[in-house]
């Protein structure tokens, strides 16, 4: 099935954005934008954009409903040379969408505007966008040059080379699988965002506590890990945490200070004196006595890393593996 792509729709040939350097009048006029709208996104505004957008120049539209028509329509987008890429969706449309443009813009990606309209959006979080931000906001955002760069994890399958790399902002193994089932059932019940994550994290605290060292939550996930510069540890893990973002939901700090990069957080299992540990990583402080216990926060270019459990990308399953994890190309996207 390939993706529905609606007519470009010209409006405004004043508007100049600012994504990269400053275009000429003429070329503000001809400033092309590409829409992915995922019409199961739980606050979608994608029905609007095919009646034209105030702000933009021509305007390309598209709802895929299958992986391969979003590949498609990411190839259309790339073919035709868009300024900017509107993503209108939660975390995992923005995953499948930077996934699914695989190489078709090199490493000379158009600007990134997030509609943030998932259940989860995280990644609006760190980028410090509005619940009620919208392609109008942006649009003004970007035509004054408003953007910070983010670089997505980027995860190869060095068990099957031939399969696509996938991007994305939040990966975990261990404990936060069974976490994030939790949080997306909280969805059916209304939570949301941090709520959700709040009630999850808590569940999940609780539960790890009062269970035995046997039990399922506190007796690990085997995992091998290597590191950049050769070190190999293989042994159980209760919690494997990594992410390119630099702020979480609920101004939470698993990964210690704000900063850039890839950041890992990986905890021994059983985890040991919960009570005291878990507040004190929740809370980023740097602490001596926290990776005596098991608790290690680390700076890494990248990693492999080799298990048979799952793991999640940005609240989606994938299988596990031999799996190498590296920072991906360096985006741009457009702030308030």
């Amino acid at each position: 099935m390939s993706a529905t792509v609606l007519a470009f729709v010209g409006v405004d040939p004043h508007f100049t954005p600012q994504v990269k350097a400053a275009p000429s009048a003429s070329a503000a006029g001809n400033l092309r934008v590409g829409i992915v709208c995922n019409p199961k996104s739980h606050r979608n505004r994608g029905a609007a954009y095919a009646a034209g957008v105030p702000g933009a120049g021509r305007v390309m539209v598209a709802a895929p409903s299958t992986r391969e028509a979003l590949a498609e329509t990411l190839a259309e987008f790339a073919a035709a040379g868009i300024d900017l890429l509107v993503i209108d969706g939660g975390d995992g449309t923005v995953r499948d969408v930077l996934s699914g443009a695989g190489d078709a813009w090199g490493r000379r990606w158009p600007a990134i505007v997030v509609i943030p309209s998932g259940k989860t959006n995280a990644l609006a979080i760190d980028l410090g966008l509005p619940a009620d931000w919208t392609l109008d906001d942006a649009l003004i955002a970007a035509r004054v040059g408003r953007t910070v760069t983010r670089r997505p994890l980027e995860i190869a399958r060095l068990d099957a080379p031939a399969t696509p790399r996938v991007r994305g902002f939040l990966m975990g193994a261990g404990g936060f699988v069974s976490a994030t089932e939790l949080a997306q059932r909280t969805h059916r019940v209304g939570a949301f965002n941090g709520v959700a994550v709040g009630l999850a994290l808590g569940w999940t605290v609780v539960q790890t506590m009062f269970g035995s060292d046997s039990g399922e939550w506190r007796s690990g996930t085997p995992m091998t890990l290597t590191t950049p510069v050769g070190a190999i540890e293989a042994h159980p893990r209760y919690l494997l945490l990594a992410s390119t973002m630099e702020r979480m939901p609920l101004g939470l700090k698993p990964f210690g200070p704000v900063r850039q990069g890839l950041k890992l957080l990986d905890v021994d299992a059983p985890p040991r004196m919960m009570a005291a540990a878990v507040p004190a990583v929740l809370a980023g402080r740097a602490s001596a006595w926290l990776a005596k216990l098991g608790y290690h926060r680390r700076d890494m270019t990248g990693f492999r890393l080799e298990m048979d459990a799952n793991f999640i990308l940005d609240g989606e399953h994938f299988s596990g593996g031999a799996l190498e994890v590296r920072q991906g190309p360096r985006l741009s996207f457009v702030v308030p």
